[in-house]
């Protein structure tokens, strides 16, 4: 699990092996990750885009980025949790994730929310 906060939002993500959707004689290592995006400020903040770097064990990276997050953009009130899933496909049995997202405040001001590092890992691929 990952946790980190950035100008009162907290991100907290928490990644899960899915070994049915796994191949790995194919190289294929599916995982997916739980995201909980609380607003701990004062005033609403509303979330524009996602960044992720997705490095697999060999080093390599992989930038994704886009509108939202699972097709929204949400508006997230002061103590309020906007919450989803989603999956990242890896060629290694282990590697890990970061990034952030880009916030905006009512006034219109942007920002970076950090997601701090996480690891993705097929749970005996380490033994």
């Amino acid at each position: 699990m990952s946790v980190a906060i950035t100008r009162g939002v907290r991100v907290e993500v928490t990644p899960e092996f899915l070994p049915d959707q796994s191949e790995p004689e194919r190289g294929l290592w599916v995982h997916a990750y739980h995201v909980a995006v609380t607003n701990q400020g004062e005033q609403p903040v509303r979330l524009l885009s996602r960044h992720w770097i997705i490095t697999n064990a060999h080093g390599t990276e992989e930038h994704v980025r886009g509108p939202g997050v699972v097709g929204q953009q949400p508006v997230i009130a002061p103590g309020e949790t906007f919450r989803y899933s989603s999956g990242a496909p890896l060629d290694t049995a282990f590697g890990a994730m970061h990034g952030s997202y880009q916030l905006v405040t009512p006034e219109g001001e942007r920002f970076d929310a950090e997601v701090a590092p996480f690891h993705l890992a097929e749970p005996y691929a380490l033994n």
